[in-house]
């Protein structure tokens, strides 16, 4: 079904962690109510700049397996770096799509519909292609999420209950 299995990991990796971090930013923001702009700056910075860091990590990481077992070797690493790096862009980009079109006062809400149905789509597709419980794969990748997501919400939340802007 897919033709570089391999790189699976990869892809799951930096969609799920890219779908993550981004909707915590935006749930974080949304929690100590402040402006789409800043959603929109701080988002934006998180795909590219964490996008890059965990693909070089992952890059790097590959390239230390391979080094250990003594193979030669390096279109491996760098295409599971280029995996992790678009995965995390492409995908993590989904919780900001809202807030691009400016849904206003409804953009939460349809960052939330939105993230919600990748993160179960990318839980899918894992136990689709792993040959485990799609629904199981689906719904825990959606819990991470949602978790993630509550913990950012409310310590947006907090905070800003000192003031903090």
């Amino acid at each position: 079904m897919l033709k570089h299995k391999k790189y699976l990991p990869d892809f799951i990796f930096g969609s799920i962690d890219g779908l993550v971090t981004t909707f915590a930013i935006v749930s974080g923001v949304v929690g100590a109510s402040l402006s789409s702009s800043i959603i929109l700056i701080l988002g934006f910075a998180n795909l590219f700049a964490d996008g890059f860091s965990m693909a070089v990590s992952n890059y790097l990481s590959s390239k230390s397996g391979q080094d250990l077992n003594h193979d030669m070797s390096g279109r491996k690493p760098i295409y599971a770096g280029f995996v992790t790096f678009l995965a995390f862009v492409l995908i993590g980009f989904v919780p900001l799509i809202a807030f691009v079109f400016n849904f206003g006062k409804n953009s939460f809400l349809v960052s939330i519909i939105l993230t919600g149905i990748a993160f179960a789509l990318v839980g899918y597709f894992k136990g689709l292609i792993t040959n485990k419980n799609k629904l199981f794969s689906a719904t825990e990748t959606l819990l991470i999420g949602a978790i993630a997501a509550i913990i950012a919400y409310l310590i947006g939340y907090w905070l800003s209950g000192f003031g903090i802007k």
